[in-house]
């Protein structure tokens, strides 16, 4: 596994929302002169927007200002963005006047060049307190392990960057330190049922020696395992490879950062992915909406009971949430569930048989053609899943999860995945549900879930591995 970490640093949603603001510049600027620049102009106009966008951006990029770690300290990001606007107007008026447009051309990009500056001032403050006021929202929960005053210093220097995190508590690797520690979770010795119980995204070990490197070693085995991140904040050379993880080094502030993990932690690949989840459920929505009314009118009139069936599944690292589904059993399934547990055909972590006789007669129908999954275009939309990932487990199967087995739930579940393509209800065994899943995480790119995506309709067509 050899997963490229570019943008892993980078602050996407801040790059976005500077790309938004220059075009929104342009949309008022293209309004104001719409009685002057002739329609075949608006071309010409749009051209030299589109390269100060870029320039300014890229200017911005090499600057570091999209990178996490670097300090928010309002004269320095001044600097950086008026040095990035006075290369990206000076470039695009050398074009101007060589390419020698018509004059209210020249005046239109003049006017747009001086607002820009206005309107990207105004943005980098108002965006910053927005993104602090919302600071917790998809922010991963991290713990922290070491130096109760190393963590203090550290914390510092990390509040004053973008890289946010949801601070969920403090693990002692020692005795309790004479300063009150802020939110105690538990001793190192614990770690495992710590991340189990506090849905851990990342755990920070923070500062080490030489004399407890194999300690740390065996701890961050441990997370490595269950697909948690790990970042070391180091005090000195740290170069011990790790297995089945990638890794890179960063900084914050004085403390360099060497962050090792199994799942992809690419900005821009993670944001896209997140944006097609979302117009496609969408689009799907929409267009299936037909096809989820008749669904739920036939339920209605073939069984009592409700039309939507909640059931609690278990999420990325541990959350959970109530997972849709159309109701394709009886009202009672869940206490009836005990009577057939003889009959079996999962090797005991999930359940699962061919002729449930607690289906009903829709039930048979929208299950052999998965329209039973499609209220899981919510859960998509709310976020609690992905369109493509992982197979959601319930709650009793995670609890008899051992330690290698966690790290499947290192990502968000998917409404399809590679079980889905790869025979679904014909797959008996846990161990392969866990290695396709864990496959699929070990080789996710946003072309193998297109891909996925593309195959699933596929299968679906043909009703393969269905019942």
């Amino acid at each position: 596994m050899n997963r490229s970490n570019k943008g892993a640093n980078t602050n996407t949603i801040q790059m976005i929302e500077d790309i938004l603001v220059l075009l929104l510049v342009y949309l008022i600027e293209r309004k104001a002169f719409e009685n002057v620049i002739l329609p075949s102009s608006n071309l010409k106009c749009l051209a030299l927007v589109v390269a100060f966008i870029v320039i300014y951006i890229l200017a911005n990029k090499e600057a570091r200002i999209y990178n996490v770690t670097l300090f928010f300290y309002l004269d320095r990001f001044w600097k950086i963005i008026t040095k990035s606007w006075i290369l990206a107007a000076g470039i695009t008026m050398v074009l101007m006047y060589v390419y020698n447009p018509h004059y209210n051309i020249r005046r239109f990009h003049l006017y747009y060049i001086a607002w820009t500056y206005v309107a990207i001032c105004i943005n980098m403050v108002l965006s910053r307190l927005l993104q602090m006021m919302f600071t917790n929202i998809q922010a991963p929960r991290a713990a922290f392990v070491g130096m109760f005053e190393e963590y203090e210093k550290f914390n510092y220097f990390l509040n004053k960057t973008s890289m946010k995190v949801e601070e969920v508590g403090y693990i002692l690797d020692g005795e309790m330190p004479e300063k009150k520690v802020f939110n105690t979770l538990g001793k190192i010795e614990d770690l495992e049922q710590i991340i189990r119980n506090k849905e851990i995204d990342q755990v920070y070990f923070i500062q080490h020696s030489d004399d407890n490197i194999a300690q740390i070693q065996k701890y961050i085995d441990i997370c490595l395992e269950m697909g948690v991140t790990v970042r070391v904040v180091l005090d000195v050379s740290y170069s011990h490879r790790m297995l089945r993880s990638n890794s890179y080094v960063s900084s914050v502030g004085t403390f360099p950062l060497i962050t090792y993990h199994t799942i992809a932690l690419n900005s821009y690949e993670q944001a896209i992915k997140r944006i097609l989840d979302i117009m496609l459920s969408v689009f799907a929505t929409v267009v299936l909406s037909p096809v989820m009314l008749v669904t739920a009118i036939a339920i209605k009139f073939d069984s009592e009971g409700p039309v939507i069936f909640k059931q609690k599944r278990v999420g990325q690292n541990g959350r959970t949430f109530n997972m849709y589904k159309f109701r394709s059993m009886c009202v009672d399934a869940e206490a009836r569930k005990e009577e057939l547990l003889q009959k079996n055909e999962m090797d005991g972590f999930m359940f699962k048989i061919k002729d449930d006789p607690r289906v009903t007669k829709v039930g048979k129908f929208i299950r052999k053609t998965s329209i039973d999954e499609l209220p899981q275009l919510f859960n998509v939309i709310k976020g609690d899943m992905s369109l493509v990932g992982t197979r959601p487990p319930t709650v009793d199967e995670v609890s008899k999860y051992e330690r290698g087995q966690w790290r499947r739930i290192s990502i968000k579940p998917g409404v399809t995945g590679l079980w889905q393509i790869s025979g679904r209800n014909s797959i008996t065994d846990f161990d392969e549900v866990v290695e396709l899943d864990l496959r699929y995480i070990d080789n996710w790119s946003l072309s193998a879930d297109i891909a996925i995506l593309i195959k699933t309709v596929g299968v679906l067509l043909t009703r393969k591995g269905a019942y």
